[in-house]
């Protein structure tokens, strides 16, 4: 395979960065290297964010229906291109294609929302607020925005955040992952055959030093982020300290909750999906199931026997239904924390540590792993392992359940799998996490809807996607007039 010099995207050109670092990125089910991606200088991140505000008068000058046309042609454009935006995200990622078809059809639903701008940017007004006198609330772009995005949704966690800003009359910037940057240099060929005017979406590569190169910027007026919550803290802080209005959607500890009166057959294969799916890395995963009762024997035995006929291997083999973790540290990590588990007494019910995945011996793999006997005091119950480990604990009552889950730092989603209504609107009104599920193992907003989240989960006011991203890539302006 030919190695790739990935290359940035400044005000409609591609441009080779001038640094000499660079990293490598590589296919975590063969190892092997597919690209370079380079470590961008302070000095480039400068030249993006020029571009970006050079641009942004014209472009805040353009109608709104001008700017949703850009987004009903990059639809098309990546309709077209649906199998080679996700047959990228297998390889670079590794999660399974089915996978990888939903992140880009996700994607695309939010580039479908955002092309109805002109109704989702109306303002409001009333007449007569006094004797004669109107007063109208108008909504208007900001200036230049930008992005710092997770590897587990290399193509879709951008387009949670650059359509909406871009249709609302802003410009902007994105900064991909390292781990998986190849998908958003695809979008960015498909950003270029949009033919959106010079500087209004531009793509930076880097690290830790392009991020404060962001954030350190005076025309850079706002940043999403989403990752981990020790990271999203340092750039909410860092954003605010420097006058910029920040969203940063951070990390997480989901339980599902089962009751006794749960339908198992229903039940089983949604927690398969949410603990397993992508591996385990995703933010809406399930990493604790929390079995009320005597509910927990017959749903331990179900879950051992689903998990272990798990099929796991390469994602580009669409027999195969989990994937690989994103990276050797990746997978070192995961394995720390099993080894953590039996540390502290839980019990390993289902081991992956030695799957031997044919064909593939080079690649970062470990098989569904599921600990019993955990309680909600143990490290592999209280922080974010990220990976195809499950946790099962086991509770008296629904009441107990929302113990284990209103002790956690983390807020970003919660499910309950009942038959009870009355156990299903207690759920909805007690739990603190932001997107929660009744029945469903993952609580995902779709594009309309804001992907919300609290307590470590989500530091800011506006989430992603949805009305709330109006808001955030907006400006309020208030107007009242008299006329004699």
């Amino acid at each position: 395979m030919e190695i790739k010099n990935l290359k940035n995207y400044i005000a409609n050109e591609w441009v080779e960065s001038k640094s000499k670092e660079s990293l490598e990125v590589r296919n975590p089910a063969t190892n092997e290297v597919m690209a370079r991606v380079p470590l961008s200088t302070v000095e480039e991140v400068g030249e993006a964010v020029r571009a970006a505000q050079e641009a942004f008068q014209d472009w805040r000058e353009t109608t709104p229906y001008t700017r949703a046309r850009y987004m009903f042609r990059l639809k098309n454009l990546m309709e077209e291109r649906f199998e080679d935006l996700a047959q990228i995200i297998v390889r670079e990622h590794g999660k399974i294609l089915d996978e990888a078809r939903g992140e880009v059809r996700r994607g695309i639903e939010n580039v479908e929302v955002a092309a109805g701008v002109p109704s989702l940017m109306m303002g409001y007004n009333m007449e007569d607020v006094s004797q004669g006198i109107d007063e109208d609330c108008i909504y208007q772009p900001v200036g230049v925005f930008c992005c710092v995005t997770p590897f587990n949704f290399p193509s879709m966690v951008p387009l949670w955040f650059l359509p909406y800003a871009v249709a609302c009359g802003n410009t902007y910037i994105v900064k991909p992952s390292e781990l998986c940057p190849m998908s958003q240099n695809i979008l960015f060929e498909l950003f270029d055959e949009v033919d959106f005017p010079p500087g209004v979406v531009n793509l930076v590569h880097g690290d830790k030093r392009a991020v404060d190169a962001l954030l350190d910027h005076p025309d850079v007026r706002g940043l999403s982020f989403v990752g981990s919550t020790p990271v999203g803290k340092y750039i909410y802080a860092k954003a605010a300290a420097n006058g910029k209005r920040a969203q940063c959607q951070t990390g997480a500890k989901n339980c599902l909750v089962v009751m006794g009166d749960a339908v198992l057959d229903k039940t089983v294969p949604s927690i398969m999906s949410s603990v397993f799916g992508t591996a385990g890395q995703r933010c809406l995963a399930g990493a604790l199931v929390i079995a009320v009762g005597d509910v927990y024997e017959p749903l331990k035995d179900k879950l051992l026997e689903s998990a272990a006929r798990i099929k796991v291997g390469d994602g580009l083999d669409e027999t195969v239904q989990m994937g690989p973790v994103v990276s050797q540290k990746s997978l070192d990590r995961i394995l720390g924390y099993v080894e953590k588990g039996i540390e502290e007494g839980a019990t390993l019910l289902l081991d992956g540590r030695d799957i031997q995945v044919e064909g593939y011996p080079n690649g970062y793999f470990i098989g569904p792993t599921i600990f019993t006997d955990v309680t909600s005091d143990m490290v592999i119950a209280r922080e974010e392992i990220f990976g195809p480990v499950l946790g099962v604990i086991r509770v008296d009552d629904f009441n107990e359940a929302l113990d284990v889950i209103h002790d956690s730092p983390y807020g970003n989603a919660a499910s309950l799998f009942t038959s009870s209504g009355k156990w299903a609107r207690e759920f909805k009104y007690r739990v603190r996490a932001g997107n929660l599920g009744i029945n469903i193992g993952i609580a995902a907003p779709i594009a309309s809807f804001p992907f919300c989240g609290m307590k470590d989960s989500f530091f800011g006011d506006l989430h992603g996607q949805g009305r709330d991203a109006i808001d955030f890539f907006t400006d309020r302006k208030v107007v009242i007039s008299r006329w004699f």
